[in-house]
């Protein structure tokens, strides 16, 4: 079902992009001391494609000391399920250290109408050292290879959603946008380039609780390999110039984290929205939006 196929796609993408919010800066310490301040991140997304509520995306994020873990959930439908249904998780483990965020483990299994199907991937060191899927996909025709040298310095497409862009400046600082990403998703190997675009006044309001600025950032796809070269998913994303992540700084760090999530797909312009972000330090509790 063609719903089903961007659905998903919208899905896998927003998970892709929200590394966007990650850069490897050179003030990583500074960055290790603002995470070490939030020992738990609650985030829900609200999933929207083509103006139509597919459901949410919830992630947890827990810090021990410089170790992390990250789980996020998606159940996605439409018709109370009756047109579709899907489902997903996805995992994330690593350490945040003096020159950036090291992923240990990624993975993410998803269910839908056709079955499922469960990836995982190891690193070592900043390098892919594993990937195993099940059941295995063939493709059909042939992708371009990932070479090893590829899947050097790489993040997935999890870990840098909180720990790497930063800034002391919580008023949506544009420096946030100015980025570019290397990542590996367990089949694709991609760069998303981040570019400052505007700032935006956000009003509190009732869905998301939340007013400050955001620093609007323009996104950019460049395809590297595991990919078909005529894959139409593939030519949408790396040719548009709609696709836009919205940071804004998480109270009580110098942490920026997405707010909005904009791209399109065939199936119309798909969006991730906050609705929810929790940040507790020991007994403290925090919302987006609130300051110390």
């Amino acid at each position: 079902m063609r719903v089903a196929r961007h659905s998903s796609t919208l899905t896998a993408a927003a998970l892709l992009i929200c590394a966007l919010s990650g850069s490897l800066s050179s003030e990583v310490a500074h960055a290790k001391s603002s995470v070490r301040s939030a020992n738990r991140i609650l985030a829900v997304y609200r999933v929207d494609l083509a103006g139509v509520n597919l459901g949410d995306f919830r992630l947890t994020t827990v810090f021990h000391g410089s170790d992390y873990e990250m789980q996020g959930e998606g159940r996605f439908s439409l018709l109370g399920g009756l047109l579709y249904s899907w489902s997903g998780s996805t995992a994330s483990k690593g350490k945040v250290t003096d020159t950036g965020p090291q992923p240990a483990m990624y993975a993410f299994t998803s269910h839908d109408g056709d079955g499922s199907q469960q990836l995982h991937v190891t690193f070592d060191g900043g390098a892919v050292t594993k990937v195993s899927m099940s059941p295995a996909v063939k493709p059909t025709v042939p992708l371009i290879p990932v070479t090893k040298e590829q899947l050097e310095g790489v993040l997935d497409p999890v870990t840098a959603v909180f720990l790497n862009a930063r800034s002391e400046n919580p008023n949506g600082d544009p420096k946030v946008c100015d980025h570019t990403v290397p990542v590996f998703d367990g089949e694709q190997r991609y760069d998303l380039v981040l570019k400052p675009k505007r700032t935006v006044k956000l009003q509190k309001d009732a869905s998301t609780g939340y007013s400050g600025f955001a620093a609007v950032c323009g996104v950019k796809f460049n395809p590297i390999s595991g990919y078909q070269p005529d894959d139409p998913d593939i030519k949408l994303m790396s040719q548009t110039k709609e696709i836009e992540v919205w940071l804004v700084s998480l109270p009580g760090t110098a942490m920026y984290v997405p707010y909005r999530i904009v791209l399109p797909t065939f199936a119309g312009s798909g969006s991730l929205t906050s609705t929810s972000f929790q940040i507790q330090s020991g007994t403290r509790r925090a919302s987006l939006g609130s300051r110390p």
